[in-house]
């Protein structure tokens, strides 16, 4: 049976922990586990195995022939290995309250972690094959925001970023992100190109770029932008999950260039440019006969050798750049996955919609607004999720990432433009969340719903993966809008979830950092703010002060005065004669604020 790990993450876990009990190695895509008829135990546990033998491997169907043999001469003793595989699966997942006061020791510990495993002379964060890592830079940013002193973190953030946006891993002619880097130097990537990946990265930059004022995180962000409502983004809204790596059976194929190409496609003077910009002078760094293209001196230095100034750099690199896409788009394009996974959309939605404040361009609000719009018409029925959509069916009951993913989401929305409407699911998914997924003993939130079908685990992940964790999300998430609402069951929620986290996090704090934003916020609340009023100009001046700031964690709604049957204490935050502005930290609130002037100082507080 051949399974889709993206719209099966509940399988994909159990079965990669379990291959990681039975074979002490990490575990792998494709992934092959047999498994007991009746109990769907494994009982053999391996990653790829080639068709014919090859570099001591055997081949599948060496392997399967053994394995076979295997299941007839011990089928009756796989009743104890079914008992020994859930005891272990449970054991590594067990959780327990912590009843100490929590502090933020895990906070420290993450910054010390990520320090240690930082890569000095070329970014990022271990060894190739190099990942970008985007939880663990959006830690720097988060811790740096508050210790404004520590220099340091903010070097680590702002090197990584630069490195991995000049090198090969962001597409300098298309935007985008690839996958990871296959060296340690950000050059050539696996070329496939992944929903998941590019959503935080582009909001990490789109933050960056706030937080620093570099231009060139702007044009990341853009490149990553347009680049996803132009090639994943659906015509009905929804976004799409990846496009392959390979185009006519060659990986990369569609991206790389030869230097014969280029200079036919350019004047002599835009491609000497482009050639000294991107390493087209040098040697071939793609199979010997191709270059992919990677940044290898900067606007300064080009204008100095060009005499140019960097403006005139960059407008004909940007021309330049324009006429490979042209020429790029007439090639066989890779292929594209178009199914439509909630929680990957939940994403982007939310990037988008940091984007579209952060680079002050309404058209990416615009697009997070039409993938909301899509997952609610295709994947929101009766108060549930559903996880995946493609082919115009939508089916699979939805998993925690997908209600934690989609609530983040959908409040980071309505901080750009709120809508009723939006609140009111907002507060669904949040109950949904308590009701058919929270751990009522020991806390924490299950993968899957107490209805899922039954399956060997069910797991309980505070471990950021390939996505955040959702326990630690779905944490976040309670805890703003607890907050907002005045609601102390999602907060006390929340905690629960920490303290069932805790053993797990403190292990190993920087692989917890979902988790250790939720943990963050609760023991440093960062301000809730809501405005009313019936002018809509001066509610969005508030509004846009407000989010000028880059607060992680700080909680913007901008209400209009015809906003009726509001929930919780929104409901007592009424608009007055003006506009007014209501500014709590935690459960702790101020008198309301009605000069602009006293607003702007409030918030500097």
């Amino acid at each position: 049976i051949k399974v889709d790990r993206e719209e099966r993450p509940d399988l994909d876990k159990i079965y990669q922990l379990a291959h990681q009990l039975m074979t002490r190695r990490p575990g792998g895509w494709p992934l092959t586990m047999v498994l007991a008829p009746d109990t769907h135990t494994p009982f053999f546990a391996g990653t790829y195995f080639p068709p014919e033998p090859r570099h001591g491997m055997p081949a599948f169907s060496e392997v399967l022939v053994q394995v076979e043999r295997w299941f007839r001469g011990n089928r009756d003793s796989l009743a104890t290995h079914h008992d020994e595989v859930v005891r272990a699966l449970s054991s590594i997942e067990s959780t327990s309250l912590h009843q100490a006061a929590l502090d933020d020791a895990p906070l420290r510990e993450a910054r010390s972690q990520l320090e240690a495993l930082f890569d000095e002379r070329l970014g990022g964060f271990g060894d190739a094959p190099k990942f970008p890592h985007p939880t663990n830079l959006a830690r720097l940013l988060r811790h740096y925001t508050r210790h404004r002193d520590d220099s340091r973190a903010l070097h680590m953030l702002q090197f990584t970023l630069t490195r991995m946006a000049e090198g090969g891993l962001y597409d300098q002619v298309g935007g985008g992100f690839c996958r990871y880097s296959v060296d340690d130097q950000w050059m050539i990537p696996h070329f496939e190109k992944m929903l998941y990946d590019n959503a935080p990265l582009l909001e990490l930059y789109s933050e960056a770029y706030a937080l620093t004022g570099d231009p060139g995180f702007a044009r990341t962000a853009r490149g990553t932008a347009e680049f996803v409502m132009r090639e994943l983004q659906s015509d009905a809204g929804g976004y799409f999950s990846t496009l392959d790596a390979d185009s006519e059976g060659e990986e990369g194929r569609f991206y790389v260039w030869s230097v014969e190409e280029v200079r036919s496609l350019l004047d002599t003077p835009t491609f000497e440019l482009l050639a000294a910009r991107y390493g087209l002078d040098g040697p071939a760094n793609f199979e010997r006969h191709h270059w992919h293209l990677h940044t290898r001196a900067s606007l300064d230095e080009l204008a100095e050798r060009f005499s140019l100034d960097t403006t005139g750099v960059q407008q004909t690199i940007d021309d330049g750049l324009a006429r490979l896409f042209q020429a790029r788009s007439e090639r066989v394009r890779p292929g594209l996955d178009d199914k439509i996974l909630t929680a990957w959309n939940g994403l982007m939605i939310q990037a988008m919609a940091v984007a579209a404040d952060r680079l002050q361009e309404p058209r990416y609000l615009d697009s997070a607004q039409r993938g909301l719009r899509f997952v609610v018409e295709n994947l929101w029925h009766d108060g549930r999720l559903l996880a995946t959509h493609k082919d115009g069916r939508s089916h699979l009951n939805a998993y925690l990432d997908d209600y934690a993913l989609l609530a983040s989401a959908i409040l980071a929305v309505l901080q750009r433009r709120f809508d009723g409407g939006q609140m009111r699911m907002l507060l669904d998914l949040c109950e949904a969340m308590l009701t058919h997924f929270e751990d009522g003993t020991d806390g924490g939130f299950f993968f899957t719903s107490h209805d899922h079908e039954s399956l060997l685990h069910r797991s309980k992940p505070f471990m950021d993966d390939a996505l955040p964790a959702g326990n630690g999300i779905a944490a976040l998430v309670l805890l703003r809008v607890g907050h907002l609402l005045g609601e102390t069951r999602f907060i006390d929620a929340a905690e629960r979830c920490l303290r069932a986290g805790w053993a797990s996090m403190s292990r190993v704090p920087h692989a917890h950092n979902a988790l250790l934003d939720a943990l963050e916020e609760l023991l440093y609340p960062p301000q809730s703010i809501i405005i009313r009023g019936d002018d809509p100009q001066e509610l969005e001046r508030w509004r846009e002060r407000a989010m000028l700031d880059v607060v992680p964690g700080r909680v913007v709604l901008a209400i209009g005065a015809e906003e009726q049957a509001l929930p919780g204490l929104l409901a007592l935050r009424e608009p007055g004669t003006s506009t007014r502005a209501y500014i709590c930290r935690g459960q702790v609130c101020d008198a309301p604020v009605q000069d602009f002037e006293q607003f702007s100082q409030a918030l500097d507080r």
